[in-house]
């Protein structure tokens, strides 16, 4: 009688442990891809970070001499950029005034330098390889190679 109650005992436990087996599978396949988040859902976490324009002081710091002597100019500008020829910094070192002589494609457009408006702006860039175009033949040149 002792080992009939215990047979009986051992199937109902493999029945509902069965049982519980098919549940538990049954909830996994139902069950969404990903929990729900609390977040935003519009907020997506996979976009890029968007990077922090610089000031031109903060372009100037990286190059040598803070940027003496090299081009800057500002994204939106097309064909003009100011050689940096004196820079006066305030104490935190993120903020001052700037001077330069306008160039107007590759070419001096002032002799004097004169101080840069919008230095604080943050769409300063650095001009590695500012693009020298000819100087445009005087009349007398022209001449020259008619006549020859």
């Amino acid at each position: 009688m002792a080992m009939s109650l215990m047979n009986r005992a051992i199937s109902r436990t493999e029945t509902v442990g069965a049982f519980r087996l098919s549940l538990n599978l049954l909830r996994n396949f139902s069950a969404p891809a990903s929990p729900p988040s609390t977040e935003n859902p519009s907020s997506d976490s996979n976009k890029p970070k968007r990077r922090k324009k610089k000031n031109l002081i903060e372009v100037a710091q990286f190059l040598p001499n803070w940027g003496i002597g090299y081009h800057m100019a500002k994204a939106h500008w097309n064909g003009i950029s100011y050689e940096i020829t004196k820079i006066n910094l305030y104490k935190d070192g993120r903020h001052g005034k700037a001077w330069g002589i306008v160039h107007k494609d590759g070419l001096r457009a002032a002799e004097a330098p004169k101080k840069i408006s919008g230095v604080h702006k943050r769409c300063w860039k650095y001009i590695p390889n500012l693009p020298k175009i000819a100087a445009p033949a005087t009349n007398s040149a022209t001449a020259d190679l008619q006549a020859a």
